[in-house]
Order: structure tokens, then C-alpha cells, then sequence
């Protein structure tokens, strides 16, 4: 799991471990993103699934809930796979626009 802090978020790439292993990581390292918005890429995998992306879930409902975007990219599923709850698009660029609407939603009070 590789850290790039920008700003007031944080990106977090996967490497070589399941996604089972990257959301009990995250987990563990929580307290080192939990202020920012976080990106989890997952460039790397060759597939993913729709019981893959639903171990985020928890993760992802608890961070929003401190009024912080969770966004994950991966272009191997479909956005219309995964439910409402869960932010995925599939570049990089498009999570950055996720959190620029959501940042200015907050702001605004929506």
C-alpha cells in the first residue's frame, strides 16, 4: 500500500495484496488519512468485482460520515454495478472532480 498525500487528500495505490487485505490495512492505518479525502486506486488488479468493491463499503460509509469524499478508481467494474453509497470512477481525474463537487457541496451546505 503506497501513501501520496496532495494537499487535503490522500492517495492510497494498491500493490499486490487482495482487497480483503487492502481494506483490513486500512483499517489499521486509518488514523493517518482520517482528516482527508481519500482516493484508493486500484490500477493494478486485472479484476474486480462487485463483492470486491463491497468490502469497502463500511470503510467508506464511516469516512463520509466525517464529512470527507472516499472515492476509489478502477475501470474494471461498472459504476452502475456498485451501490449508490460507494463513490467509484474510473480515472484518477475523475476522482479529483468527485471530491471538488463534494468539497463544494459541503461548503455550501448540501
Amino acid at each position: 500500500m503506497i501513501f501520496d498525500k496532495n494537499d487535503n487528500t490522500t492517495i492510497i495505490s494498491q500493490e499486490k495484496s487482495t482487497i480483503v487485505e487492502l481494506v483490513r490495512k486500512l483499517y489499521a492505518t486509518y488514523p493517518k488519512f482520517q482528516n482527508d479525502n481519500v482516493i484508493v486506486v486500484l490500477a493494478v488488479l486485472k479484476e474486480v468485482k462487485l463483492q470486491d468493491m463491497l468490502e469497502f463499503l463500511d470503510i467508506s460509509n464511516r469516512h463520509r460520515k466525517t464529512n470527507h469524499s472516499f472515492v476509489v478508481v478502477t475501470d474494471q467494474i461498472g459504476t452502475d454495478e456498485v451501490p449508490d453509497e460507494l463513490v467509484v470512477v474510473p480515472t484518477l481525474q475523475e476522482a479529483y472532480d468527485i471530491i471538488e463537487m463534494e468539497e463544494m457541496e459541503r461548503d455550501l451546505g448540501i
